[in-house]
């Protein structure tokens, strides 16, 4: 995974937690819904979504977004979840004071000039720059349950989604053989505060969910449920529809029914 090129980072990490429990955020649709309609009409010299799409890798690109969540700052580089009305996007260490990161409260409008690049399968927008215009839109979670398995989910990709009626599967094995339903790490190396990884059934296949902790860390109640889930159980999930060979979705919250 990338975070294991910059392991330092946890050292001096600021994680914003948001959409996972905390006070602020892309909590859940209902949240969403509160919020106000921007007309997302986009300014000179900016990318429709489409243009962005069309865009060729290593390409810049210069786009307007809102923001959506935070998952990290470090050493002047922020990493960021955005999304206007028509797709979404993956900020990743985009150079940002930690005054500024302070001010990407969620739905905050920002034009983002960078490099469209793909890592395993996840299109970001990388050595960027940004700065903050008027403007604020929350997503509402979009239902993407019905595309798991199809070619159209990676259309989709980085959005604010939601997965429904999903069964929780093994993850893996404990040191005494007993199957558990999540593992830290995705081989089970790590400890409380790392990644969680879980999977989750439907119509029989299997998929692998992350709660990247980054984004969503230990104290957070995703994190809390994660650990708490039981082989079985049938979830409700939201969370950003990240990609890495596959889809590997970074959840914010789990529901179990």
């Amino acid at each position: 995974m990338k975070k294991l090129l910059s392991l330092l980072m946890a050292l001096t990490l600021v994680s914003a937690c948001v959409g996972c429990g905390a006070s602020e955020g892309n909590a859940s649709s209902t949240d969403a819904s509160a919020s106000s309609e921007a007309e997302d009409t986009k300014s000179e010299g900016v990318m429709t979504y489409d243009e962005y799409v069309a865009a060729a890798l290593d390409s810049e690109v210069v786009i307007e977004a809102y923001v959506q969540a935070k998952q990290s700052w470090w050493e002047d580089q922020a990493t960021v979840y955005a999304q206007d009305k028509d797709g979404a996007y993956f900020l990743y260490n985009m150079a940002c004071s930690e005054e500024d990161y302070a001010k990407l409260t969620t739905g905050t409008k920002i034009k983002v000039t960078g490099f469209k690049a793909e890592w395993s399968g996840e299109v970001e927008i990388i050595d960027a720059t940004f700065e903050i215009e008027d403007g604020n839109y929350v997503a509402a979670a979009e239902d993407v349950t019905s595309l798991l398995g199809s070619d159209d989910l990676i259309n989709h990709q980085n959005k604010f989604v939601t997965f429904k009626g999903m069964t929780v599967e093994a993850a893996g094995q404990d040191d005494a053989g007993n199957d558990v339903a999540f593992l830290y790490n995705w081989d089970g190396s790590g400890q409380e505060g790392d990644d969680l990884y879980f999977n989750v059934s439907l119509n029989g296949e299997t998929y692998t969910f992350t709660v990247e902790s980054y984004l969503c860390d230990s104290s957070t109640d995703v994190y809390k449920a994660v650990q708490g889930l039981n082989i079985g159980d049938t979830v409700d999930m939201e969370g950003f529809l990240y990609w890495y060979e596959g889809v590997n979705p970074h959840i914010t919250s789990v529901t179990v029914k």
